[in-house]
């Protein structure tokens, strides 16, 4: 099972175990991981799941579809490495991943 790492905006570490198939906002919900408010439930009609990638996983993940860079022109402070969680699919690849939640979401 893949181990995610969420860190807080007050740069709390979560090593979290998320099945594969699971976004990586459904891991961050079913663990109780503060900052990811997923309300529209993982439609990709609101930038609440927004997070920032670590840099040296960019290159590892799909790239972002039209309606994701749309989503996060509303979130807050977004920067390069900026994704919405709900877009991120939990697979063997993604073992490791470290998402950084902002200190808000928009």
């Amino acid at each position: 099972m893949p181990k995610i790492t969420y860190i807080t905006s007050d740069n709390k570490v979560h090593n979290i175990d998320v099945d594969n198939g699971l976004t990586v906002m459904e891991g961050a919900v079913q663990n109780d991981i503060p900052g990811i408010d997923a309300d529209c439930g993982g439609g990709m009609a609101c930038a609440t799941c927004h997070v920032y990638v670590k840099e040296d996983w960019l290159n590892k993940l799909p790239k972002k579809e039209d309606g994701e860079e749309d989503m996060l022109d509303m979130a807050f402070e977004p920067k390069q490495n900026s994704r919405l969680s709900c877009q991120l699919i939990v697979s063997e690849e993604l073992d490791g991943l470290e998402v950084s939640i902002p200190t808000k979401q928009g």
